[in-house]
Parts: structure tokens; sequence; C-alpha cells
């Protein structure tokens, strides 16, 4: 297939754009400078270099494709994540952003759009399991994800095949706080959010980038893409220890995080999403179930990438 990607450059789209090579797909992404066009070149794809605001230049750019793939974001950094005014430019690029690549796509006449999401809408629910249908919340920061959701559901309304993958938490190269977690972990320094016994709904990157060329088969509509196994927090914690060999000798910040309201919402809360519906569609399966043998494969990788630089 065409692909035209958004975000190749990303957390994800770095991943993503290698595996939609690998797969045989004749790959296009918008690149917004010059370091970042050699990176997609080195990668195997067609730089093309165009704002994701321009609905002109999209729609040029689309043309003759097969499927569009919209992983553009603007994540703010760990240390400016609570606050408001960080989420800005984020949010205006999935709102914004998406209505400018849903106007392209369909003006060109592509068939299929996959938009990425986060399962971090949902509501908190505890133990007990999340699907596609369980009902999911309103906070500030998630106003771009609705934006971009409802983005897709016009584009299929218009007759397209409008894909929604909602990805559990980043973790791996290039996700810039699980690589952060990880270091601090081996200076024993915890970093627990929310209580101990809350769910937390992960995906390893590569397993993310594996879903994200599955989706290209997909029929139209809401995915959960998620590790196979969620573990509470003070799991996590436990495979951390594994995988760092450095139990925290200084935890936190655990219930307190909660005091930050709507701004850590997002992290505080129980999710223990499953991925079966995903996964009955595609039959897209991550390679790595937990975060038990992710953090193992990551921390394996900073070590090889250690001895090699």
């Amino acid at each position: 297939m065409r692909i035209f990607a958004t975000g190749g450059t990303g957390a994800i789209g770095r991943h993503a754009v290698p595996a939609l090579v690998a797969a045989g797909h004749d790959v296009r992404a918008l690149a917004r400078s010059e370091p970042k066009a050699r990176q997609l070149t080195a990668q195997g794809a067609h730089p093309v270099r165009v704002s994701i605001f321009d609905r002109d230049g999209l729609a040029t750019a689309i043309t003759a494709c097969d499927a569009v793939i919209n992983l553009a974001s603007s994540l703010p950094s760990t240390a400016s994540f609570i606050r408001p005014s960080a989420w800005d430019e984020c949010t205006r690029i999935r709102t914004e952003g998406s209505a400018a690549v849903v106007d392209a796509t369909l003006r060109a006449g592509v068939p299929r759009l996959v938009q990425e999401s986060v399962a971090m809408i949902y509501r908190d629910n505890g133990v007990r399991w999340i699907d596609e249908a369980s009902p999911v919340d309103h906070y500030p920061i998630a106003t771009g994800n609705h934006a971009a959701e409802a983005n897709a559901h016009r584009f299929a309304a218009a007759g397209g095949v409008g894909v929604v993958l909602r990805f559990g938490l980043f973790y791996g190269l290039g996700a810039d706080h699980s690589e952060q977690i990880v270091a601090l972990r081996r200076r024993h320094i915890g970093t627990t959010i929310g209580a101990q016994n809350a769910y937390q709904s992960s995906i390893y990157l590569p397993d993310a980038a594996a879903a994200v060329v599955a989706a290209l088969s997909a029929p139209s509509g809401v995915y959960n893409v998620v590790d196979d196994q969620p573990v509470t927090r003070r799991e996590h914690a436990a495979a951390l220890a594994a995988a760092t060999g450095a139990r925290p000798w200084v935890p936190g910040p655990g219930r307190l995080a909660r005091l930050f309201g709507d701004r850590t919402t997002s992290l505080t809360r129980s999710l223990r999403v499953s991925n079966a519906r995903f996964r009955n569609a595609t039959g897209w399966q991550p390679r790595f179930p937990s975060v038990r043998e992710g953090y193992l494969d990551m921390t394996a990788q900073i070590e090889a990438s250690r001895r090699r630089g």
C-alpha cells in the first residue's frame, strides 16, 4: 500500500515508519525540518515538507495514497506535564491538525484513515476490565483526543474506513518519560503515581508499531491497543526493579499525585484495558505480553546502546 503518515519522527512514529516499510509499504511521511527528513529517509520513507495545518498541501501530498496514518502529537516534557498551558500545542495538533488531515484525506479520495488516540480517556474502572464500550471521561488534557476521534468518525461517516487506536501508556526507547523512569530507578528513586492497587495499561513501542501496521486491515471502529496483561502500580514497580536490578529507596509521589486533580487524572486512575477486540479483528498480538517482559527488553537495548557508544 502507499501510505502517508504524520508524526513519523515521534515516539511511536520512529518505530511505526520502519515497521511499515518492513511490511512492504511505500511510506511518505511529514517532515517539519531537515534533520527529521534525513531520519525518515534513513528509515526507508519519503519525507514530505508540509504543515499538518495546511489542507491544500496535505491534499497534494496524500493524493494517490491508499491510507493516511495520523500519529501527530506534541506531548509536553515530564517536567512540564502538570502545567495546563504545556498542553496547548498538543491540543491544537489533535484538534485543528486532525481536522485538516481528515479534510485533506477526504478531498484526495483516500479510502482509509488511522487515527492515534489514548486509552487514558476511559473512566476509572477499578479492578473491572475495560473494553471499547466502556464509558470515557472528558477532562482538559483529553480534549484533543476526543476531537481527533470525532474527526476520524466524521471520515467514516463520509464513507471512508476510519480506525481509531486507543493506545495504552507508551514505554520503550523513544518514550522520554519511560527512559527517565528507568534512569531514576537505577538511582533507586521510585516514580509510582496513584494507588498501588490501581491498574495501568501500557504498550511497548515496538508492539504499538506492529499494531499500526495491523490497523491497515481493520474495519472501521475504535480499538484498544494495550499489553495483554495490564498490571497494578505495585506490579509495575516490581517489573522495573527486576529489569534494572534496583529497588527504590526514595518512592513517590503515590496517592499524593491525586492532589493535582485533572492535571494527573490520566495517570492516577485504575485502567484495566482489554485488547481483545483488536486482536480478534486483525490477528495482531503483542510480542511482549506485559511490562515484565517489555522492561527487560528495553533495559537490554539501553545497555547494548551504551556498549556500542
